[in-house]
């Protein structure tokens, strides 16, 4: 018996390990994810987590060794998840302004609450360290939105460039109004639940771009 406890593990073993550990690595961050949308990132501790998955804090302290480790993890999550979710969709859309329109309709749609209980995360995470100082948390969350934004002027600009929208648009001023647009609606409906505000932000954008049109 001992000497079958010593013989080392293959390598199929090994993989197969690997898998499963990474299968549950993204099971727990999907969970932390939605988890934060709702009560934020400095609610999220690996005992809350552990609870929240009927899992032992020893077992999710394999997975991560600190709580700082496992809100960069599950913003890092989230992140995929949005990608998934409001970018990749969107750039099946034809260059200009189908593609700049397909975002903002798949950025509703996920500021919805179709994708986490909280509505967006990083809505939700972005008013909890606004006023922080900067480290590493704060910076990941600063680094998405600059992303965001440079998605969405590389969209306006090639909206521009193709003649869709007029020569004149400032692009930062329409990003601008596109996402306060955007924001007031997300915000009014945690509050509210009403749904008709995505609707009136949806009709508000569509005016903002039609007057910018070619």
């Amino acid at each position: 018996m001992l000497l079958f406890l010593l013989v080392p593990p293959t390598t199929s073993d090994l993989d197969g390990r690997r898998v499963r550990g990474a299968r549950t690595r993204a099971q727990i961050l999907e969970t932390a994810a939605n988890l934060a949308s709702v009560e934020g990132l400095e609610g999220l501790t690996i005992g809350r987590l552990a609870t929240e998955l009927g899992m032992s804090k020893s077992g999710l302290f394999a997975h991560f060794g600190s709580k700082e480790e496992l809100q960069l993890a599950t913003i890092g999550a989230a992140r995929e998840i949005f990608a998934r979710e409001v970018v990749a969709p969107a750039r099946e859309a034809e260059r200009g302004l189908p593609r700049l329109e397909a975002l903002i309709a798949a950025k509703l749609r996920y500021e919805r609450g179709e994708i986490f209980d909280g509505g967006c995360f990083f809505e939700t995470v972005r008013g909890e360290f606004d006023s922080r100082r900067p480290g590493p948390v704060r910076d990941a969350i600063e680094a998405d939105l600059d992303e965001w934004n440079a998605l969405m002027l590389r969209a306006i600009t090639s909206a521009i460039t193709a003649g869709h929208l007029r020569a004149d648009t400032d692009a930062e001023q329409l990003l601008y109004e596109i996402e306060a647009l955007s924001a007031a609606a997300t915000l009014r409906h945690q509050m509210s639940r009403d749904a008709t505000l995505f609707a009136r932000a949806e009709a508000a954008i569509a005016a903002r771009l039609a007057a910018a049109r070619a």
